[in-house]
């Protein structure tokens, strides 16, 4: 198929940026919209042009790296699917795709679809280790768990990172990534020891990154990849709410 590309193209967070209009020809349905994306920059390097950047790494969507905005959409038309694992074959012959980076103010541009999502890295480094003494992995398996914590625990364990919620999100909300990572340890035993001052301190960070407040449009349940639940920012609000309540904050770091 041949399909036409309006790319956003910017130098640097500094610069302004543009689209840009390339041409893909003769793209198999069976490569991925990354595989495509290659296609383009091998034919611009050919001509002696600058090749897209965009971000990507395991392509096997589990690291979180892809990401970009697919028609307006966060990762493409496809439901719980990750940009490297969108196949062409869900686009037409003769299609006009707009492809840009993550538009969030907590997500300044690096050069054209790149951002800098480090701000997510900083939530997480936020919340801190887990104290409890539960030893190696068979030790750890010797506690009892209910499965309904578990399988909460394991759903909300599957967030990558991506930065998709944000970007769906008309108010730039990191909300249901930062409730993933509480709801994952706090559904946990050995995640019980730092819970109040583990979602203070990343709700605090959550808030200083710049992130918007949560309006509960829905938008982030709807672009993530691995189809991460509104449950996990019910979750959040609980557990800060619990905390501020008992005081938790005094015993901030």
């Amino acid at each position: 198929m041949n399909l036409t590309l309006h790319v956003w193209r910017q130098a640097g967070p500094s610069t302004e940026g543009a689209f840009a209009t390339y041409e893909a020809r003769d793209i198999s349905g069976d490569m991925s919209f990354l595989e495509m994306m290659d296609v383009v920059n091998e034919g611009l390097i050919e001509r002696g042009e600058q090749p897209v950047a965009f971000d990507h790494d395991c392509r096997e969507g589990i690291c979180g790296s892809c990401g970009m905005m697919i028609n307006g959409v966060a990762h493409g038309p496809m439901k719980a699917t990750a940009t490297c694992q969108l196949f062409m074959r869900h686009f037409h012959d003769g299609d006009a795709i707009h492809v840009e980076p993550w538009r969030a103010r907590a997500f300044p541009v690096i050069k054209d679809l790149v951002v800098d999502r480090s701000a997510l890295d900083r939530v997480i480094a936020a919340g801190g280790f887990i104290t409890a003494p539960t030893g190696g992995a068979r030790d750890a398996n010797n506690i009892l768990i209910a499965k309904t914590n578990a399988d909460d625990a394991m759903d909300a364990a599957a967030c990558i990172g991506c930065g998709a919620c944000v970007a769906a999100c008309p108010n730039g909300s990191a909300s249901l990534f930062t409730g993933a990572k509480i709801t994952h340890l706090g559904q946990l035993p050995q995640g019980q020891s730092e819970r109040d001052r583990r979602v203070l301190q990343m709700v605090a960070q959550m808030d200083e990154e710049g992130f918007g407040g949560c309006t509960w449009h829905g938008e982030c349940q709807e672009a993530c990849p691995k189809n991460i639940s509104l449950d996990v920012i019910a979750r959040m609000n609980h557990d800060f709410l619990v905390a501020s309540w008992t005081g938790a904050g005094d015993k901030r770091d």
